[in-house]
């Protein structure tokens, strides 16, 4: 098994892409003040590794309303405008603006979520490993909803932060 390296110098660049049906993008919030925790996944989402003279490029498309935490009365309202505003914002999107080997398989990554017509930095480690001739990426990071102008519910019951994960199969 080969570790792809951001550093890494290349000619062309090397795109990998998301392979939806062998991938996962969840997230877990607590509520009842901490009490107890909303666990929900996104059910479309695209997304691209790119290696390239320029370093690496890290990039995640998620359809806002594709949202599904089991219960429909919740995904409804975590669509409004309380929240995501799927109808003004259809997309959240991750984009690298800084991507650094950090030995030991893993990578540094910085960059900007944009959600709910909002962006916030964001800075996590993430796992990438070359399998065969496709790319295993893991990455868990931490955001507070409040900075993208989301709801902290009645009597404030959802806590900050959320906690986003996502681990994906790539292939070219």
């Amino acid at each position: 098994m080969t570790i792809i390296k951001s550093e890494e110098t290349v000619a062309a660049p090397t795109r990998w892409s998301v392979d939806r049906d062998e991938s996962s993008v969840t997230f877990a919030v607590k509520t009842f003040w901490g009490l107890s925790t909303v666990h929900g996944r996104f059910d479309r989402f695209g997304g691209s590794y790119e290696v390239g003279p320029d370093g690496t490029q890290i990039e995640l498309t998620i359809d806002a309303d594709s949202l599904d935490t089991g219960n429909r009365t919740r995904d409804k309202h975590l669509q409004s405008a309380d929240f995501f505003a799927g109808a003004e914002h259809p997309q959240v999107r991750f984009t690298s603006t800084r991507v650094r080997d950090a030995g030991d398989g893993k990578l540094h990554v910085e960059g900007d979520l944009e959600a709910a017509g909002r962006v916030v930095p964001l800075e996590f480690d993430a796992t990438v490993e070359q399998v065969d001739d496709g790319l295993e990426v893991e990455a868990s990071t931490t955001v507070d909803q409040q900075q993208l102008g989301m709801s902290s519910g009645q009597l404030g019951m959802i806590r900050r932060p959320a906690t986003l994960n996502v681990k994906a199969q790539l292939s070219r």
